[in-house]
């Protein structure tokens, strides 16, 4: 693996039965995305776009092919592994946001900190204040906007630090304004030095990006 690539996809494929037929979600795709780089990933509905970014997220494993995430191969790794890899090296972002609805703000982003038996409520602050909802720490995400609601999820990706940032069209439930923001918050994340993969339809993300990957009918164009 080159030692500049913090995502490596070399020959991969991602096939699913549905009754007697196979899917080829994702087909022979090769990628890679280099360590600091800003990478937007399009395609219409459908195309394998989720799928792949699945496989990048250690969420899926391929059919066949060779994955490497942050030099390690998840091939190789078993169950435990594979989550050890997420929780300390990839920081996802979702179009539904998936808060726990009874914790309050502090509490969903210190969350994952606490799977990786770190507490690190200090730094849940700092992210918080970040995002610039440090007067929103006790209230719960029905209480919130979509737009604070995706910030909220955004700070809690990060709180263990990952090096990679995985987001699956994380505008898509947000309006012009809202969208802006998150858009300039992941511009600001990847000059901190974030490797950012992000599936949109937003072409003001493609725009901000350092490089566009299309995929159509599983295949990278």
């Amino acid at each position: 693996m080159n030692n500049g690539h913090v995502v490596q996809l070399e020959n991969v494929s991602k096939n699913y039965r549905r009754g007697s037929e196979t899917v080829h979600a994702v087909s022979d795709a090769t990628l890679a995305v280099a360590r600091g780089e800003y990478v937007s990933v399009v395609g219409h509905s459908g195309s394998g776009k989720t799928t792949l970014m699945n496989i990048m997220g250690c969420l899926d494993r391929p059919t066949e092919g060779r994955v490497t995430i942050n030099g390690h191969e998840i091939q190789n790794e078993g169950e435990a592994g594979l989550t050890r890899l997420r929780q300390t090296s990839i920081g996802f972002v979702f179009q539904q946001f998936f808060l726990i609805p009874t914790l309050n703000v502090l509490e969903n982003v210190s969350l994952p900190s606490l799977f990786a038996k770190r507490k690190l409520n200090g730094r849940a602050r700092e992210l918080l204040e970040m995002v610039g909802l440090e007067n929103r720490l006790h209230h719960l995400p029905g209480q919130l906007s979509g737009g604070e609601m995706q910030r909220v999820a955004i700070a809690r990706s990060l709180i263990n630090s990952p090096p990679i940032i995985l987001a699956d069209e994380p505008t898509g439930n947000l309006d012009s304004r809202n969208a802006d923001m998150i858009m300039s918050l992941f511009q600001q994340l990847n000059k901190d030095g974030a490797t950012i993969v992000v599936v949109t339809h937003n072409p003001g993300i493609v725009k901000g990006c350092d490089r566009m990957v299309h995929i159509e009918d599983g295949r990278i164009q």
